[in-house]
């Protein structure tokens, strides 16, 4: 709870002062979007919330709770299937990780033009060399076979080029002698040995040479940052597992594969080889992939489309763009939700007809949270408090928008949408990044604003797992709401996903042996090497959104809930709910005043639905918010 309660300007109940009224929904059953369950395992509370002032809403969020447009809801972490724990960053204590930094970087790489948008990311020296089509003639294969030698000699100088491509853009010193891709042709015979892979043509060990010639060269001791290896993230072997031959063959195809005219083949890592594949059905003997069959009459040609890399880099440094961050109070932009369309039908692959702005204003732009101008003294940011868009604009252009709530401790961030086009740039990442920044230097106006939320964590989900990577981070205990380290929580979510984390010194000791972490460059626990980034499904390094995903509870009628009115004797608590607030009307009074107004069956409903709600939000936020009758 925050240190002096604000008061606000703004109005919302008849005597002119701020006040958060809600009406209570009970408990909600529905099917999971995470563990993807079609039985309703999902179970909440939730509450629509009228109005909400700054200082109740950041208590709710200490409590478990968060919101969708004006819903308000809590899963019932006892109860329902993933339990979601409610995950912050003391911002000042962030450190960021050698992912992190690299996020930065490229958006830096873009920015100074650098790193050309409109090719692959691990194109960034500017170099464009493409497969052109192959004229064959009908005739000797002795023409096939020089057709072919020249195809593979074309093959390997692409692969060259990436390679070297890569290089450039990740930093390694320019001293380094890379080795030249060789390419291997499997014979008939040879696809048997390997399974009968009939449509394998041609394979390359270029990545075992690659990952010999980092070794050697002992990068990871001559700059660890600007490579972005730890020697601590050494496998066994003694060498990163980031430059391990599995990881340089899956970035290699993942880039040869995004080549516009790279069509003709496709290229996949297979245990660290990187293997070429028809992209036809069936190919004739000797017969070039891509290859036309032309009259014996007809000239062959083997033509290679290659800008010069001089004149391209002067290009692309040419093409310097600017980035604006504006934060604006959260309101419809028909700008932002043409963007956050966009968003939706090409990264969460919904249909055109259910993305509706009703939705959308519901969701992202429709808040409860009364907003408190900036006062000019230290208790409120230059921003003020509420709820709010940032925006990120590349010269002009709208690019990605984060939906956020500034409160008086923290800043909330709720969703995140970004233009598909830029999916190579980490959006997602990179907001956060910027986002805990913010947080930094609000905190030398603001002293009380110090964290960073990031929405629900849930150990059981991989999609979830990535939020721990903003370390050190806390997790909020379900029963006592006291945070606890990550680094504590995570052997006890190891075994099972409902726990009491602040008994984490008790349960560990439970355990002859708990689980240890490894520990990074810095000293401390790596909690996440990367691999199971959520969001990071839709781009080149798997980056995207959100994180920030919460449930989409307007979208759940109420049909689709279920309210219980019965409690099981361990579920109530020993609070008054005579002194909860009551709203009727234009009226407040405490439940004991109204007490006399019930019946002897109404009165004992009313009671149990309060002590559930006293369960849910706390009994000092009972007594203060308002629990709306009509």
């Amino acid at each position: 709870m925050s240190s002096g309660k604000i008061k606000n300007e703004a109005s919302s109940s008849n005597n002119g002062i701020a006040e958060t009224v809600v009406s209570d929904v009970g408990r909600r059953k529905s099917s999971c979007g995470y563990c993807k369950s079609s039985a309703r395992s999902s179970v909440t509370h939730g509450l629509w919330a009228h109005s909400i002032i700054v200082d109740d809403y950041q208590d709710l969020l200490d409590r478990g709770w968060r919101r969708s447009g004006c819903f308000l809801y809590k899963p019932e972490m006892d109860k329902t299937c993933c339990p979601a724990y409610t995950i912050r960053l003391k911002a000042a204590d962030f450190v960021a990780s050698k992912e992190q930094l690299r996020v930065s970087k490229r958006m830096q790489r873009y920015l100074n033009g650098t790193l050309d948008g409109k090719k692959p990311d691990i194109l960034m020296d500017g170099s464009d060399t493409s497969i052109s089509t192959v004229k064959k003639s009908s005739t000797g294969s002795s023409a096939g076979n020089s057709e072919e030698e020249k195809f593979l000699q074309h093959l390997s100088t692409q692969i060259d080029f990436v390679v070297h491509a890569w290089a450039v853009s990740e930093g390694f010193p320019s001293d380094i002698q890379l080795p030249k891709a060789a390419m291997k042709k499997f014979t008939h015979a040879r696809k048997k040995q390997i399974g009968g892979s009939e449509n394998i043509l041609y394979s390359s060990n270029i990545s075992f040479q690659l990952a010999a010639t980092f070794k050697r060269s002992k990068l990871a001791e001559q700059d660890t940052n600007m490579l972005g290896v730890s020697k601590t993230g050494a496998d066994q072997n003694g060498m990163s597992s980031e430059l391990s031959p599995k990881f340089i063959a899956e970035r290699l195809a993942c880039s040869l594969n995004q080549l516009e005219e790279f069509s003709v083949l496709s290229a996949r890592a297979v245990n660290g080889h990187l293997n070429f594949y028809s992209a036809e059905t069936t190919i004739h003997t000797g017969q070039v992939p891509g290859t036309t069959i032309v009259s014996s009459n007809s000239p062959r040609t083997f033509r290679i489309k290659q800008c010069s890399i001089v004149e391209s880099s002067k290009s692309l440094q040419q093409k310097r763009r600017r980035l604006e961050m504006r934060l604006k109070r959260s309101s419809f932009d028909p700008e932002e939700y043409d963007l956050y369309r966009r968003y939706q039908i090409k990264v969460h692959n919904d249909k055109p007809e259910d993305v509706k702005e009703s939705s959308y204003r519901r969701f992202l732009i429709d808040t409860p949270i009364v907003f408190i101008p900036p006062s000019g003294n230290s208790s409120v940011p230059p921003c003020g408090f509420g709820s709010f868009h940032q925006q990120y604009r590349i010269d002009g252009r709208l690019v990605a928008v984060g939906v956020v709530d500034i409160l008086p401790e923290c800043l909330s961030s709720k969703y995140l949408f970004w233009d598909p086009d830029l999916a190579f740039l980490s959006l997602g990442k990179y907001s956060a990044l910027q986002e805990i920044s913010w947080v930094k230097e609000t905190q030398a106006v603001c002293p009380s604003l110090q964290y960073y939320y990031l929405g629900y964590y849930i150990h059981s989900c991989n999609k979830m797992r990535y939020k721990a990577a903003y370390h050190p981070s806390e997790l909020l205990c379900p029963l006592r709401y006291e945070w606890v380290s990550f680094y504590n929580a995570r052997p006890l979510l190891d075994r099972k996903p409902y726990v009491v984390l602040s008994d984490y010194a008790t349960l560990q000791n439970e355990e002859s042996s708990p689980c240890q972490l490894p520990q990074n460059s810095s000293g401390q626990q790596n909690m996440n090497s990367g691999e199971d980034d959520p969001a990071e499904s839709v781009s080149d390094d798997e980056d995207g959104d959100e994180e920030m995903l919460d449930p989409d509870f307007e979208g759940s009628d109420a049909d689709d809930s279920d309210t219980e009115s019965s409690l099981s004797a361990d579920e109530i608590n020993d609070g008054d709910v005579g002194n909860v607030l009551i709203g009727l009307k234009n009226s407040r009074m405490r439940f004991k005043d109204l007490q006399r107004a019930f019946g002897s069956s109404e009165k004992h409903y009313m009671e149990t639905q309060l002590q559930r709600y006293m369960k849910a939000v706390g009994v000092g936020l009972s007594e203060r918010m308002v629990y709306s009758l009509g």
